[in-house]
């Protein structure tokens, strides 16, 4: 096929990795936002989403020419909305346009019925100036001659403005009335900002690995040089092109416990397209998801049996244990081909145990806490640290997608428990130090507010710092992480120190403030109220 010419205005398809092309258009760049180096490449706004990115020449598709062969080829919810977005979007510029060539008619109409007026006026006139004459013909001639001519010019000028207000590939500057091409700059274009989109072949080779990076969702992968080099090296692989864009597999989910981090996991996966099954040790939790489009799983050991991929996130390390080798358990479902992904944060002792006694059934492990809170949950942007069976970690591509914005792959089980720990113990110590540092403000007659002011403009600016300020500012305690399950990661933390003699003088610390927020009846209030057991 020819190559096609692509230009600012145009929509177009983008493919990125091994996933679905995407609608978009090309629009002109934030101004700060450098184009990058190498390639010809276009900005591009994708449709159904916040999402833009550089997208090199070689990887898009004119829209139009392309329509028919993309939508044969996926079917996800989310797509049709993005395909159903860029007709509508063409509707409202038909429809600008037809009211443009509506009025430029009807400006021609009126020009030519006053230059028709005027042409019977200057008729009339001449009329009487041929009768005096006696040249009535020759006067007459004349001046349709005249109104002829003028009547030429305009009509040759109207097509062209037509034209040029239709086309959707004008010169230069799109409409400012389009609402589609103002592009807030959102995380998705600061973390485009240092670079462009690795290139790839469109379409790509099943068998060929992809090793795409994209603005939006990233997979990273522990660096197979590792072993040679000595050093940890993390890379991008494969990711999907925009928020949403996102092809649900067609393997049957399950999912076991529907708590703060559960119920939000569930939802994105039922608004991704998954097919779900659900349980719940509170049953009554589970009647929301079933209205979503949930099925419902009497037991751990039915949901595994009839799903192909079981999820669980549950409290500390007896539940995850308690759930997996207890009565009607995960490991009564078990056999040859059911995996299984444990996403509770526990010790690694614990999540390796898990790991034998499914894979000793035949079964595939893996285990992939995420880090977060109840709000990144329900808007499907945890953090998720996976560890164990490589091949499952790539089969929950499409779930890792739907729930979290960032997926690490570390190796062997036992790497992600620890590394959560490590994470949660750095969280949980900060949220100590600022209830600290709150407290002493207010006893030395410092303004809260203030000191709240001054770090926010510092190097210590964060949402979490903001948040949690807040709570404490407005005493709202409202839980978004729970405060005993905060201690409860410091404490296993702490033990993961104690076990390769290494000291956590700061989280020990940390943990005894926990301990007495506790002691104060904290326990389901949000960490923040760890503040509490400074005042009391």
């Amino acid at each position: 096929m020819a190559a096609v010419s692509l230009r600012l205005g145009d929509l177009v398809w983008g493919k990125l990795g091994r996933y679905p092309p995407w609608p978009g258009k090309i629009v002109n760049p934030p101004k700060d936002l450098k184009k990058p180096r190498g390639k010809k490449c276009f900005f591009v706004k994708f449709f159904g989403t916040e999402d833009h990115a550089w997208i090199k020449v070689e990887q898009l598709k004119p829209y139009h020419l392309h329509k028919e062969e993309m939508i044969k080829i996926n079917k996800g919810k989310r797509f049709q909305q993005a395909v159903d977005a860029v007709e509508e979007f063409l509707r409202k510029t038909k429809g600008k346009d037809q009211a443009s060539s509506h009025n430029s008619s009807e400006e021609k109409n009126r020009r030519n019925s006053s230059e028709e007026r005027g042409k019977q006026s200057a008729g009339e006139e001449k009329c009487k100036a041929s009768l005096s004459e006696g040249k009535l013909k020759k006067g007459t001639g004349e001046g349709k001659k005249r109104v002829s001519s003028v009547s030429s010019e305009r009509g040759s000028k109207s097509p062209l403005k037509r034209a040029q207000d239709q086309s959707p590939r004008k010169r230069g500057r799109p409409p400012k009335d389009e609402k589609d091409l103002t592009i807030p700059e959102s995380s998705t274009v600061k973390r485009v900002m240092t670079g462009t989109v690795a290139g790839f072949k469109w379409p790509p080779s099943v068998s060929e690995p992809v090793k795409d990076s994209d603005p939006h969702f990233h997979h990273f992968l522990l660096s197979q040089t590792e072993k040679e080099t000595g050093s940890t090296s993390i890379q991008a692989a494969d990711s999907t092109a925009v928020n949403g864009s996102i092809t649900p597999t067609d393997k049957k989910i399950g999912f076991l416990g529907l708590g703060l981090m559960g119920s939000g996991i569930v939802s994105n996966l039922l608004k991704m397209g998954h097919t779900v099954t659900v349980w719940n040790r509170t049953a009554e939790k589970c009647d929301l998801f079933i209205q979503e489009g949930a099925r419902l799983g009497r037991t751990p050991a039915e949901v595994v049996s009839t799903c192909d991929i079981t999820f669980a996130c549950v409290s500390d390390p007896k539940a995850a244990k308690d759930l997996v080798l207890g009565p009607s358990g995960v490991l009564q479902g078990i056999r040859p081909g059911k995996c299984y992904v444990d996403m509770s944060t526990v010790d690694a002792d614990t999540v390796t145990e898990l790991a034998q006694v499914i894979v000793s059934r035949g079964g595939r492990f893996l285990e992939a806490p995420v880090s977060g809170n109840q709000q990144l949950s329900n808007d499907g942007m945890l953090v998720i640290l996976a560890a164990g069976d490589r091949g499952l970690y790539e089969d929950c591509s499409s779930c890792f997608q739907a729930m979290g914005k960032t997926s690490f792959f570390l190796g062997e089980v036992g790497n992600a428990a620890k590394m959560m720990l490590i994470v949660n113990m750095v969280q949980g110590s900060f949220m100590a130090t600022i209830a600290e540092g709150l407290t002493l403000a207010q006893v030395t007659g410092q303004s809260q507010q203030t000191l709240l002011d001054i770090l926010n403009q510092g190097q210590l600016a964060s949402i979490f710092l903001d948040q949690k300020c807040q709570n404490i500012l407005q005493g709202n305690f409202k839980p978004d992480f729970y405060l005993k399950y905060i201690q409860k990661d410091l404490r296993l933390a702490i033990a993961l120190g104690d076990s390769v003699n290494h000291p956590t003088p700061m989280a020990a610390a940390a943990n005894e403030v926990y301990k007495r927020a506790k002691a104060l009846d904290q326990s389901d209030n949000d960490m923040s109220a760890v503040y509490r057991a400074y005042i009391h």
